[in-house]
């Protein structure tokens, strides 16, 4: 999810304001999950209208379900904003934002095993031992630490500001923070607060590379003349290695890497990438939006290396899932829920 995605575009307020009467819901017949390649795409929904969900997408066949949330549970309804999801110890943790909830899935059949609460405003859900994982928290000025056996909140790390993305390396916790200039480093041990990295402002997205060294993008303040950052961080020294500089209209998000972990990539309004040794930013884009596309969310699939990209069109219909090939070529696309803006590959 980029930066300001929580603050949904007024198009989609002014949607919100015109619905009078909430449509009959459609049933969603149980359907099986086959045992191929998958790829889930996590949907926000509209903000208050409790139509977050979750597409499948079976590249083999072209399969799509559009909701297999509701499609599992009998037609019960996911809830408001779904963030982000990931899978820990053969279990799907799918994080609800603004209804304060993770659900945890079960592996096979996608059904519910039971919802994480005591959560303010969830993010992410990072896994830091086998029996322990962070979830990020966008009003809690805290992370919360879970138990991975019970599926509960046992405690929290005060950390102020909206804390993002994050990433594990070395019994550290690395944590990004839209409200603040710094990336903070938890011990995982201890659940404390051990340092924090000088990375720019609005820093959301994290990846680790094949040498180990971690990637934090800020997408900057362009209207206060702030510019964003990539910055590259070795996680044993904690020194700033690399800091590359966006322009002063640029405001860029969504970083991921590919399955070798030597290539980067990034939305700047077009999908951009770089070789993890290069030392200046790309001059052009690798995938081009046109004037009717807004590209929301961006992955790339460790399965194949195809790359996937979500189009919100207006923030108010279906997303537009298109999927190209590690060259750069559309191959296909598909329709997953509204303002899809996160994927998990399998």
């Amino acid at each position: 999810m980029r930066n300001f995605k929580y603050i949904f575009p007024a198009v989609s307020l002014l949607f919100f304001a015109c619905v009078k009467d909430k449509p009959n819901d459609i049933m969603h017949p149980e359907v099986s999950i086959g045992s191929g390649s998958k790829v889930y795409v996590t949907s926000e929904g509209i903000f208050g209208l409790n139509n977050a969900a979750v597409s499948l997408y079976e590249p083999a066949s072209g399969n799509v379900v559009s909701d297999i949330y509701k499609s599992q549970n009998n037609n019960a309804a996911l809830g408001d904003v779904c963030q982000s999801i990931n899978k820990i110890n053969n279990k799907y943790y799918v994080v609800v934002n603004n209804s304060g909830k993770i659900a945890v899935l079960n592996s096979m059949d996608f059904k519910l095993i039971t919802n994480i609460t005591g959560l303010q405003s969830p993010r992410y859900i990072l896994p830091v031992t086998f029996n322990k994982a962070y979830v990020s928290d966008l009003y809690a000025n805290a992370i919360s630490i879970i138990d991975l056996n019970t599926n509960t909140k046992t405690g929290s790390i005060p950390c102020s500001g909206w804390t993002e993305q994050m990433a594990v390396i070395y019994n550290k916790a690395f944590v990004t923070n839209n409200y603040s200039r710094y990336a903070y480093v938890i011990n995982t041990i201890t659940d404390q607060i051990t340092d924090s990295i000088h990375v720019g402002k609005y820093a959301g997205s994290i990846v680790i590379d094949k040498n180990s060294k971690i990637w934090v993008l800020s997408a900057g303040d362009s209207p206060n003349s702030i510019v964003g950052t990539l910055t590259r961080i070795d996680p044993v020294t904690l020194n700033v290695e690399a800091s590359l500089q966006f322009g002063s209209t640029d405001s860029p998000g969504s970083l991921c890497i590919n399955a070798t972990k030597d290539t980067l990539y990034f939305l700047n309004k077009n999908v951009y990438r770089l070789p993890i040794n290069s030392t200046t930013l790309p001059g052009s884009a690798f995938i081009t939006s046109s004037a009717l596309n807004i590209f929301y969310g961006l992955a790339v699939s460790d399965k194949d290396y195809n790359v996937y990209l979500s189009d919100a069109i207006d923030y108010t219909q279906q997303s537009s899932i298109l999927v190209y090939s590690p060259n750069g070529t559309l191959k296909t696309s598909f329709k997953a829920g509204i303002n899809a803006s996160n994927f998990y590959f399998e």
